[in-house]
């Protein structure tokens, strides 16, 4: 295992965080104490897609009006129909 000072790892994360990715483990030191270990999630797996997550579709009549809407429409039974 490589030890990389807390400077060096802020500076190259992206490049660290590809070696542990492939398998590699690396340790991280404050002052020369190690301090943590950046390495790959044992248990990683692919992240699933969920079907229809992936795109939208807006079909041409989207914005048409709904036949069965009136906007001056009021039920008999709403209590503002005689105001």
């Amino acid at each position: 295992m490589e030890t990389v000072n807390v400077h060096e790892a802020k500076t190259h994360l992206s490049r660290l965080l590809e070696r542990a990715r492939r398998g590699e483990r690396i340790v991280i030191a404050k002052a020369g104490t190690p301090v943590a270990v950046l390495g790959p999630l044992e248990d990683a797996r692919p992240r699933r897609r969920v079907p229809g997550t992936d795109r939208i579709i807006i079909h041409p009549n989207f914005d048409d009006p709904m036949p069965e809407w009136d906007p001056d429409y009021m039920h008999p039974e709403d209590p503002l129909r005689d105001m």
